[in-house]
């Protein structure tokens, strides 16, 4: 089993930074790709970043491309997502995931992911 727990949501305003963080215990961090997801109100979970065991491979949904960051610290067991945005339809709850992989090739189907944080919220002001 993995343990995930985001932290860093709250409330920013548009042209506001933020940074969110993950942090995973159970297993050895580093055999697992790790990724990122959003909920908006009323809407499905869907993906907005990955990045792969090592860091070296990211990918981003067109959406946040030049907006948002994925990185990860293996050392430090966390993974985390920097967002510097204008955008207030960023309003979600943000989920990280992770999938045991070491591949370079990254997905973003919910399913492809085996263990879940329980979000965190970013309400982004106008």
């Amino acid at each position: 089993q993995v343990q995930l727990v985001e932290s860093g949501g709250g409330l920013v305003q548009a042209g506001g930074s933020l940074r969110l963080s993950c942090a995973a215990s159970g297993r050895t961090f580093s055999d697992y790709a790790m990724a990122w997801f959003r909920q908006a109100p009323g809407r499905e979970r869907v993906f907005v970043a990955a990045i792969s065991w090592g860091g070296r491979n990211t990918y981003y949904t067109d959406s946040v491309k030049g907006r948002f960051t994925i990185s990860r610290d293996n050392a430090k067991n966390t993974v985390y997502l920097q967002r510097n945005s204008r955008k207030p339809d960023d309003t979600a709850v943000y989920y990280c995931a992770a999938r045991r992989s070491f591949s370079s090739r990254l997905v973003t189907g919910r399913e492809e992911y085996d263990y879940w944080g329980q979000g965190t919220q970013v309400t982004v002001s106008s």
